[in-house]
């Protein structure tokens, strides 16, 4: 019998993460026959648009779904806008019924929302990865390409969703298969879900230097609680003056002014994507004080946080 496959998309979905899980499962078929089969799904059973302006029919509403068939939720950058009771109730309805759940890009906040995701491992788009921490701290998010955890099937999103149903198509009909398909796409190779979802520091900053490239890497994963310029120098074995020349020669900038926008970068997608606080984004961030927190943020974005939050909700709903 074909596997049933089930995308709902709530408005504003990511294209490129929809069609990069639907695709596979098309050529797929083209090869083996019938192994697959899709509906689209909206809360309203009318046409959904996704953030980039696209419309797509859908083929029903909230409907039931046969046990042993699996709903993708497809979400983008307001995962929760359309969040309802009713949706909760739907999601949680199918799990009971033994419906695999799963969601792309942001979709996955919509489930953990739900209080479906307890106890299993889960990934999103690296973009709302700190803030989805900060809002479910419980839950177990990574930063893999995508994760297969029992009944639950999440990806980043854009082309990792190409990843993720390759994996399950080998899964399913064998690696052979899997590779015809992935050729189709002309990609170069399958990527496992250990990838890393974003380019490697040395590539992402164009620099060579492993002794800076670890210093970087220790301050991405320091924000919280930030560590000085002495610390990070002592942590590759350099002086601080031989730190700071590298960040001048390599970044034609400060240790500390470079540590600074990391910071205040992971402080505005903790505003956009969260309802936290100024207050608790800016502890979340490593600032002493809301007030030293706003000063840097107006510095930085030309507008205080407030401001910018507001803009930010301001656009997305088209006003």
């Amino acid at each position: 019998m074909p596997q049933d496959f089930y995308f709902l998309l709530l408005p504003g979905f990511s294209a490129i993460g929809f069609i990069s899980a639907i695709e596979p499962l098309r050529v797929a078929n083209r090869f083996r026959g019938g192994l697959y089969r899709w509906q689209v799904l909206s809360i309203e059973g009318g046409a959904v648009q996704a953030s980039n302006g696209m419309s797509v029919n859908a083929d029903g509403a909230l409907q039931p779904l046969a046990k042993g068939a699996t709903l993708l939720v497809v979400a983008g950058f307001e995962p929760l806008g359309s969040f309802s009771p009713t949706l909760q109730h739907w999601l949680r309805k199918l799990d009971h019924d033994g419906v695999v759940l799963g969601g792309i890009d942001t979709g996955t906040v919509v489930l953990a929302e739900a209080g479906l995701l307890d106890g299993h491992r889960v990934t999103l788009h690296w973009e709302a990865l700190e803030a989805f921490k900060e809002s479910y701290p419980q839950l177990q998010a990574t930063q893999e390409l995508f994760e297969v955890d029992r009944r639950r099937i999440t990806s980043a999103g854009g082309t990792a969703s190409i990843d993720l149903m390759l994996d399950l198509i080998a899964q399913a009909h064998g690696p052979e298969l899997a590779i015809q398909v992935s050729e189709q796409f002309v990609l170069g190779r399958i990527r496992p879900r250990q990838d890393h979802q974003r380019m490697q520091i040395a590539s992402r900053y164009g620099i060579s230097n492993k002794k800076l490239v670890q210093v970087i890497g220790e301050m991405e994963r320091n924000t919280e609680q930030p560590l000085n310029t002495l610390v990070l120098a002592e942590s590759v074995q350099v002086t601080r003056r031989q730190l700071e020349r590298l960040f001048r020669l390599y970044l034609h900038d400060t240790p500390s002014g470079f540590y600074l926008r990391l910071r205040l970068d992971k402080a505005r997608q903790l505003l956009r994507q969260t309802g936290m606080s100024v207050l608790e984004v800016s502890i979340a961030c490593g600032f002493e004080s809301a007030s030293y927190f706003t000063r840097c943020y107006r510095a930085r974005f030309e507008r205080c946080p407030r401001e910018d939050r507001k803009a930010r909700t301001a656009s997305l709903s088209g006003a």
